[in-house]
């Protein structure tokens, strides 16, 4: 074998090999998760906006607002997931083992600048989550509360009003798709509601 015919054998074995780790690589892609610290408290994600947006709303309140309560300017709340968790259910209908939703909630303003009509958003008001991790947390779900600067939390406890309020309304599993169309179409294709799921069922808490 002539020196050049050694060289292209010797790049061709090693092409081989970087395609060989390239479709291994392919074929298991890491799965971003949620992270935590030894304490068991989640650590709030400095990427989240590079996320997938699901949906955004404006003045959402789960809740009949008390009598003679004083009227507070509408928050905007952005939801974000994380995009491995997202593309999986995409596929399925179903949220993965290590999904963590963010909801961003955000202050509202309606004139400023050039804009005379309808509302933007403006400061943020807080940072929450929701993950999914049956092996860390009972009934599968837990939720968090970051305030607005936070970098750490725990999980709210089990007697928040979050956990039954999710657990009772939500449209599949935990979470609250019925207030995402892009994702419902898929959860309606897939068959993934919840059986107990009724859209004209007023919220319960309890």
């Amino acid at each position: 074998m002539t020196f050049w015919n050694r060289c292209v054998a010797g790049a061709l074995v090693v092409l081989a090999g970087a395609m060989a780790v390239t479709v291994t690589l392919g074929a298991q892609p890491p799965v971003p998760g949620p992270a935590y610290t030894s304490a068991g408290e989640l650590v709030r994600p400095a990427d989240f906006r590079e996320w997938v947006f699901v949906t955004s709303g404006l003045g959402m309140n789960y809740n009949d607002p008390a009598p003679n309560a004083p009227a507070r300017p509408q928050a905007f709340t952005n939801v974000y997931v994380n995009p491995s968790s997202y593309r999986q259910f995409m596929q399925t209908g179903k949220w993965p083992e290590q999904t963590i939703f963010i909801l961003e909630i955000r202050s509202s303003a309606s004139e400023g600048s050039i804009n005379r009509g309808g509302s933007y958003q403006t400061d943020l008001r807080a940072v929450e989550a929701a993950v999914k991790d049956t092996a860390r947390y009972p009934g599968g779900w837990a939720y968090f509360n970051f305030g607005r600067d936070g970098e750490r939390t725990a999980p709210l406890p089990q007697t928040a009003s979050c956990y039954t309020c999710h657990t009772q309304n939500a449209a599949v599993e935990n979470s609250f798709v019925q207030f995402y169309p892009t994702l419902l179409d898929v959860a309606k294709k897939m068959g993934t509601i919840n059986a107990t799921y009724d859209p004209n069922r007023p919220a319960r808490h309890q």
